[in-house]
């Protein structure tokens, strides 16, 4: 009688597992839906419709969260933007897919040197000459962006203001 009960567990166990296997795809193959929905967003973005684009890729990453080519894609447009935050935590979600991914190291190394950490910068230049074993187009876009350093804002560029003097 124990015996059967034992074996009758082990083997429903064997089963749950087994489905549940079944029912996972591969990393590799991103729902269909997903890459539709993407190139309606890229497709959007090229005619100047930025909100539509957002709109499409954010659906794409409902359908499938390991859609890492919509993650890039938003982050472009989180840059166009002016958002370098934004870009920064979609390009790490992106890297979080796909660690070596060159695109996603140099645009979150340009979004980084937009928000002025170039230190951060130089680290993302260092992992992508490593990976590249050396020189690579996307490792020298990203030491020509350093080199030129953050944007100069607005408060920066205004005319300083004359003193107040103090009343005595």
């Amino acid at each position: 009688m124990r015996i059967t009960a034992i074996s009758a567990a082990a083997a429903l166990m064997v089963l749950s597992v087994s489905t549940s296997l079944m029912a996972q795809r591969p990393d590799d193959q991103i729902d269909p839906k997903s890459l539709a929905l993407l190139q309606e967003g890229r497709a959007a973005q090229a005619a100047g419709n930025l909100d539509g684009a957002q709109d499409a890729l954010e659906s794409a990453l409902a359908v499938d969260p390991r859609n890492r080519e919509a993650f890039l894609v938003l982050a472009e447009i989180a840059r166009t933007r002016n958002l370098p935050g934004k870009a920064i935590r979609l390009y790490r979600e992106a890297l979080a897919l796909e660690p070596n991914d060159l695109a996603a190291l140099r645009g979150q190394g340009e979004a980084l040197v937009a928000k002025g950490a170039t230190t951060k910068a130089q680290e993302n230049l260092a992992r992508i000459k490593t990976i590249c074993n050396g020189a690579c187009n996307d490792a020298t876009v990203l030491a020509a962006s350093i080199v030129k350093g953050p944007p100069a804002t607005a408060t920066a560029q205004a005319e300083p203001t004359k003193p107040v003097p103090a009343k005595p």
